[in-house]
């Protein structure tokens, strides 16, 4: 997730075309998963057959075997084709038919259609993205699942500076050392936003990113990081993140997003019971165990399925 998290809060990051992980070969040559419905199941089978993609981050490949999953139990024939690339990418493969179905991000889909989108409200932004989308594409019901920008602090930190939400830094963070990606620096959601919307300014910036930038913050190198909120370094390491209480970061849900002739009563039913189920904090351990206990992604999104009824 962390080498494409840009784009859920860039644009311009959107627009930048990303080659396909794995070995290379074109992902949307052939699916990469051809799981039939299961046996014995409904007819929905055979009026409807999803294919479903996804970015070339893990995150997005754990969210398609979910998907995947969950419509396969519903006896839809649904298989995958992974790590299609960035999202200009994958749009034009649901454009073009390559596939049918790609999670997505609410804010960051909507600043790609639209690069002066400014809501930050959860439901104001799934609203006017609905209005951005082409024709032919349908956003449905979006999960209390969010992967978004967030400011974290030790729990020494937290306590020692009366830390809960992003505004308590603004009479702190002059003595504070800020670590995140290089390009936060400039961009409008970091050091610029933090400044303007909060009057946050801090003494020091120092350009880390991924497992040097979580140490970084655990050795007490900086004082608060900028990390992505599923990345299960949060829990691991017991930071505590500050709430965006001004909503800097605006809103980043998990959405399925459809080419509108696949969304049958059938098919929508099962993604909706999906999102109904996964939560940030779901999300998170499941990237625990793909990220870094290495478990098969397909394997872990089976075992989120069961667990929540939908297997």
């Amino acid at each position: 997730m962390r080498q494409s998290a840009l784009t859920l809060t860039l644009a311009t990051t959107a627009l930048v075309a990303l080659g396909a992980c794995g070995s290379g070969s074109d992902p949307l040559s052939s699916a990469s998963s051809t799981s039939a419905a299961p046996s014995g199941s409904s007819s929905a089978s055979g009026a409807t057959s999803i294919i479903v993609g996804s970015a070339d981050f893990s995150e997005s490949t754990l969210l398609a075997e979910i998907y995947a999953g969950a419509l396969q139990a519903k006896g839809i024939n649904a298989t995958t084709k992974l790590g299609i690339g960035s999202r200009d990418i994958y749009l034009k493969a649901l454009e073009d038919g390559s596939i049918d179905l790609v999670p997505e991000y609410t804010g960051a889909l909507a600043l790609f259609y639209d690069n002066s989108f400014a809501e930050t409200d959860p439901a104001k932004v799934y609203a006017g993205l609905t209005g951005l989308l082409p024709a032919e594409l349908q956003a449905l019901t979006a999960s209390a699942a969010e992967d978004n920008d967030s400011i974290n602090v030790t729990k020494e930190t937290a306590a020692t500076y009366q830390l809960v939400s992003v505004s308590d830094l603004a009479a702190k963070a002059g003595e504070l050392t800020l670590g995140a990606p290089p390009e936060f620096k400039d961009r409008p959601q970091g050091i610029p936003g933090l400044a303007k919307t909060y009057n946050v300014t801090f003494k020091t910036f120092r350009p880390l990113k991924g497992a040097a930038l979580v140490n970084a913050l655990k050795n007490g190198q900086v004082d608060a990081a900028n990390i992505f909120s599923t990345d299960p370094a949060i829990a691991a390491n017991g930071f505590v993140t500050l709430t965006d209480d001004k909503r800097l970061f605006g809103s980043q849900n998990v959405v399925p997003l459809i080419v509108k002739a696949k969304a049958t009563p059938e098919v929508v039913a099962a993604l909706d019971a999906v999102s109904a189920k996964l939560t940030t904090e779901s999300l998170s351990g499941m990237l625990q165990q793909t990220d870094v206990d290495k478990a098969d992604p397909a394997t872990v999104a089976k075992q989120f399925l069961a667990d929540n009824g939908l297997g």
